[in-house]
């Protein structure tokens, strides 16, 4: 997630490049649905233990649905886990700096994979250590156990993880092979593919297989190059990921680019599904005021995302259908496209305000389940919100929001299909 003055500094590139903060009127025209709760606020301070709200994941239970969890990540301050009714029923903190001179744990992104032996494995990216951080779920609990050997994933020594350039996006995946961990870096292009390994002691590590370099720049129709203007020594990065359980294939969002779609194991030629309205935009950054001023737009984006492209989830059918959700951040909407073929687009959504609910902003991260969960008989969309209400005043107010799928699926004309898919499968 980049800072908010610069989504609004996106969000100008969006309209007409000469000031006015509106949006498309594309965005302005999807449909709202309606929010059915939210977790408790958090707050990215001292008093509030330095709690920003990002990316959320939803465990199933094996014996009660009504008991299945959702977690989530808070940066500095780690781990959260609510029920299905919003409640906090866990904490667990991100691990402390190994030194005084160095950066302590941050917790990303997470992602929940099933039966890995005999246990459920909540996998987080901790970049503030570079590593993957592990979780074992049982009874509603999580449990740290993480191989204490565990290396850094993208960097050789504790100097460079300093530097940030670190663990960012992830998603698990699983196959015939294995089980896996999709993971990005920080500030650079790169794709890694960790396999899990069973350690000593019931403990979980792992072992990097291969990486993939993205694009960092980019041949225009008109033959010319464009770059994303980002801080000087920055490349455009990855967060929202995702795997297609059942087709092998990876979604990742490049925050300033757009969707790509490539193998899971990283092998073969990564496809652009959709580019963001701001694809090919030129812009200059300005060190004064850390933000870059956009030119005049050649209209090579695309029409349905507003950087940053951030969450992606999967919302699973019978018969290889389904549908791919994205966080639009820039304009604080959901793309749709069908999850088979060549991923068309389908429509799009935000999250409004609900009787003491407010709607969602600026969502880093989305995750959604077709199986049935309590209340949420038809499936489960949980969305991060990065502008939580009511705001107090100089603090930063998030959380996270539970849609009800069939309020989705009403607006956009989408299927409901509980029976089309189980994490478990």
């Amino acid at each position: 997630m980049r800072p908010r003055s610069r989504l609004l500094a996106a969000a100008a590139v969006t309209v007409a490049l000469a000031g006015a903060l509106t949006l498309p009127a594309s965005a302005r025209d999807l449909p709202s649905v309606d929010p059915e709760l939210e977790t408790p606020a958090l707050y990215d301070d001292e008093a509030g233990g330095n709690a920003n709200g990002d990316d959320p994941a939803i465990w199933v239970d094996p014996n009660r649905s009504a008991k299945s969890l959702v977690i989530t990540t808070a940066k500095d301050a780690g781990l959260f886990v609510y029920d299905l009714d919003g409640r906090e029923l866990q904490h667990i903190p991100a691990p402390p700096a190994p030194g005084p001179d160095h950066e302590p744990g941050r917790f990303n992104n997470v992602d929940v994979t099933y039966g890995f032996g005999h246990r459920d494995l909540a996998l987080v990216s901790d970049r503030g250590s570079d590593r993957l951080r592990i979780f074992a779920i049982s009874q509603g609990r999580l449990t740290d156990v993480t191989d204490p050997a565990a290396p850094f994933i993208f960097n050789a020594t504790q100097e460079e993880v300093d530097e940030a350039a670190t663990v960012y996006g992830l998603a698990a995946w699983k196959d015939a092979t294995g089980t896996y961990a999709l993971v990005s870096r920080r500030h650079r292009t790169a794709l890694g593919l960790l396999q899990l390994l069973p350690k000593p002691g019931g403990k979980v590590g792992y072992r990097l297989v291969r990486t993939l370099e993205l694009p960092a720049s980019f041949t225009l129709p008109n033959g010319g190059t464009w770059t994303p203007c980002l801080e000087p020594g920055e490349d455009p990065q990855v967060e929202g990921m995702v795997v297609d359980q059942d087709a092998d294939v990876l979604y990742a969002g490049q925050e300033d680019v757009g969707i790509w779609r490539v193998r899971a194991d990283l092998t073969g030629t990564p496809r652009l599904v959709d580019r963001v309205r701001e694809y090919g935009v030129p812009a200059t950054y300005d060190p004064e005021t850390e933000e870059c001023t956009p030119g005049a737009d050649p209209g090579y984006g695309g029409r349905h995302l507003s950087a940053d492209v951030e969450g992606l989830t999967i919302y699973y059918r019978r018969g290889g259908k389904g549908y791919l959700l994205a966080s639009s951040q820039g304009d604080d909407t959901y793309a749709v496209y069908r999850r088979e073929g060549a991923n068309s687009y389908l429509g799009g959504f935000r999250v409004g305000a609900h009787r003491d609910v407010d709607g969602a902003e600026v969502s880093d991260g989305a995750t959604v389940l077709n199986v049935p969960l309590g209340a949420f008989g038809t499936g489960l969309f949980v969305t991060h919100d990065g502008v939580n209400t009511p705001a107090v005043p100089d603090r930063e107010n998030t959380d996270f929001k539970y849609v009800k799928w069939d309020k989705i699926a009403g607006a956009l004309g989408l299927d409901i299909d509980t029976r089309g898919w189980n994490p478990r499968g």
